[in-house]
């Protein structure tokens, strides 16, 4: 499969925070159609260094795919690449002991040859949208989220519940080691949008209006300002994103097989 992203945007701002804790993966001034790898993260701590946790986190776990992959990344792949950078956080905090206790949320999106491989850690979210709805959404790994699970609340008092900045997963170091959901999507088409953004973004947004925004006519530029223009000056958290666009699919094994029945009818 040869998968053909169109010009990816993104965004990362600071909200009404004193500084922004998010950090994304790769800037926007670096980014290009050939970009295989990306990474939207949200650190958390505070005083606890959490702008350090999310910047490290998209540093480490970069530096590991690239030096480390040689084919589509695995859930294992995955993994170790986690523990990587739990690794560096250790390091870091025992140099820096007034970090202790830093930590980050992770979403993650790497355009393979076999699909699209996507990991979250956390309640940072990565959306699938396709003629405005939505094929895949990751499920949080948040307090609130697992009460909605077990029936304790419903998911609109989810919404402004006073424990929803709780999470249960988070990069943090070896002495609390996570682990990430991955999922390969197979099903890509051109037109489809992929979008990994940090919990500020969906203060605003219920999934609803988030993929009636994702509509395939829709400019991927067009839908940047629009998220932007719904977040500035209302989003309390910091609020980051990435828009990813497909642009082209090809199956290349079925190419293959097609040219192989081409040529077999003159045999």
């Amino acid at each position: 499969m040869n998968i053909t992203i169109g010009k990816p945007y993104a965004v990362s701002e600071k909200g009404q925070r004193l500084n922004n804790e998010d950090y994304i993966f790769p800037s926007p001034e670096a980014v290009g159609t050939d970009q295989k790898l990306f990474m939207v993260c949200d650190g958390v701590g505070g005083a606890e260094k959490g702008e350090i946790a999310s910047s490290m986190a998209c540093d480490y776990f970069s530096t590991y795919v690239y030096s480390m992959l040689k084919d589509d990344p695995t859930p294992a792949f995955i993994q170790k690449a986690v523990q990587y950078t739990e690794v560096h956080f250790d390091t870091y905090t025992s140099e820096h002991p007034e970090a202790t206790g830093m930590a980050t949320t992770m979403t993650m999106l790497y355009a393979g040859t076999n699909g699209i491989t996507l990991a979250h850690i956390g309640d940072s979210r990565i959306y699938h949208f396709r003629d405005g709805k939505i094929l895949y959404q990751s499920e949080d790994h948040s307090l609130v989220h697992s009460l909605v699970k077990l029936g304790k609340i419903t998911p609109e008092e989810a919404l402004n519940h006073p424990q929803k900045n709780v999470i249960l997963r988070a990069i943090q170091g070896t002495a609390r080691r996570t682990a990430a959901d991955v999922v390969l999507i197979e099903d890509v088409r051109a037109g489809d949008y992929f979008f990994l953004c940090t919990d500020g973004v969906l203060e605003n947004f219920t999934d609803e209006a988030l993929a009636a925004i994702f509509k395939k006519q829709a400019a991927s530029e067009v839908i940047k300002d629009i998220l932007m223009e719904s977040c500035d000056g209302k989003t309390r958290d910091n609020y980051s994103f990435y828009i990813i666009p497909i642009q082209n699919v090809q199956d290349s094994t079925g190419y293959k097989q097609n040219l192989l029945s081409f040529l077999y009818s003159f045999v």
